[in-house]
Parts: C-alpha cells; sequence; structure tokens
C-alpha cells in the first residue's frame, strides 16, 4: 500500500517488475521500495547540496524520491530506451521533477558529471559492468578531487568482495532493512563506501 501512496504523492508511476531488454549482464527493472529509500533519506547522507546519481535510473522513483526528500538535485541514468522514455514521462507530472535528470546512457562508459557526490546502485548490472562503472566514477574523482559516497542496495556476495577488496573505497556504515521485510534476509541492507574524504 505504502507503493502506491507514494507514487500518488510523487505524482508518478514506477511500480511493478519490467524485463525487457534485460539479459545476463543488464538486469531486469525493479524499483527500490520506499520503505527502503524511506531509511536512507532519513539517514543524514543526503542533503539539499548533494548531486546522487541512480545507476539503473529506470522510471525514476529512487531520484523523484531522494529530490523530494531531501532536496538533493538527482541524475538517472538507463540504458533500456522503453523505460528511459517513461522515467521522462514522470517527470513531466513528478513533484520534484525539476530536480531530476535523466540521461539514456550505458553505465560502462557514462562520464559522471563533476557535481556528483553520491552514487546509488539497486543491483542495476553484473560485475564486469560494475567495474568499468566504477572506473569511470574514479576518473570522474581524479579530475575533481571530492568525497563520493557510494550506497548498494541489497548487494550481492560477488558485489560485496570487489568493493571490499578496492583499496580505494572506505566502508563508511550499512544502513539496516532487514526489520522491513519478512524472512531476515542479511542482503536488506544499504552499504555505504566513500571515496576521498569530506573537506
Amino acid at each position: 500500500m505504502k507503493e502506491d501512496s507514494w507514487d500518488r504523492l510523487l505524482r508518478i508511476r514506477t511500480s511493478g517488475r519490467d524485463d525487457t531488454g534485460s539479459d545476463q549482464y543488464k538486469y531486469p527493472y525493479e524499483p527500490t521500495p520506499y520503505s527502503v529509500l524511506e531509511r536512507l533519506g532519513n539517514s543524514g547522507e543526503i542533503g539539499k547540496n548533494n548531486t546522487v546519481l541512480d545507476y539503473g535510473c529506470g522510471k525514476g522513483r529512487v531520484d523523484f524520491f531522494l529530490s523530494y526528500q531531501t532536496g538533493c538535485r538527482s541524475v538517472g541514468i538507463e540504458y533500456n530506451e522503453r523505460i528511459y522514455h517513461i522515467a521522462l514521462k514522470n517527470k513531466e507530472k513528478a513533484s520534484s521533477g525539476r530536480k531530476t535528470t535523466f540521461e539514456l546512457a550505458d553505465a560502462a562508459v557514462y562520464q559522471v558529471p563533476a557535481e556528483i557526490d553520491r552514487c546509488f546502485f539497486f543491483n542495476p548490472f553484473c560485475i564486469d559492468i560494475l567495474k568499468k562503472t566504477m572506473a569511470r566514477i574514479l576518473e570522474s574523482y581524479y579530475e575533481n578531487l571530492r568525497e563520493i559516497r557510494l550506497y548498494f542496495y541489497y548487494p550481492s556476495e560477488e558485489y560485496m568482495q570487489y568493493l571490499t577488496e578496492m583499496d580505494v573505497l572506505d566502508i563508511r556504515g550499512c544502513i539496516n532493512c532487514r526489520d522491513l521485510f519478512p524472512g531476515e534476509n542479511n542482503r536488506e541492507k544499504i552499504l555505504i563506501f566513500s571515496i576521498g574524504q569530506s573537506k
């Protein structure tokens, strides 16, 4: 019920899984639950001076919610053209549409803008694409030094192993979401990493 209530409040339509264009490399669209986004939005991690890059943004739920809840700016990138156009259609009516931008792009080659200082992932693609994506994030960091925080919701073991072995990343904490769903699933969390130090 909360899913529909938030969609109505934000004046968007983001519910439902979509397997269009998904394969072994790029995973289906599945919106991040609003209860999880509430935890992130209320954590103090993101504020009006931040700009969030949402990888595999789908229909834009993360972008619209975080911009509404925290006042941040957000950029969503999506490789699936059909779903990307749904995000654009949502933006036309969304209550936080002025603070959101969407781009049709491949994360593996996307040049991360200098203003990005927060990145959100909900398992949008395979580990090989994640490695290329991290290389693009690091390029942006070294070109414009700043702290960049990375949020990984529902991380796979493969993701966790890769990320924890990266010397350039610091683990900043974890937002526990296990109590939001039945079953005590250990993947129900948002892992927080950072590159660089805040000034």
